[in-house]
């Protein structure tokens, strides 16, 4: 799994959530899918880099 998101079941339910967040991955994508920008999202969630939201974060990936 990428090292950007973590499984923990005592954090959002279980869910699949944004590393060091209690961001969901799924509410990105709700966002992304529904026409929220990258920068729409970096403005609502400045905990969030946009090299994570991109995918461009090199250092995350197993």
């Amino acid at each position: 799994m990428d090292k950007r998101i973590t499984i923990d079941p005592k954090a959002c339910h279980g869910q699949a959530c944004i590393r060091g967040t209690r961001l969901p991955v799924h509410q990105i994508l709700q966002m992304l899918a529904n026409g929220d920008t990258i920068e729409d999202l970096l403005q609502e969630y400045p905990s969030v880099t946009r090299e994570v939201l991109s995918g461009e974060d090199k250092d995350s990936q197993s």
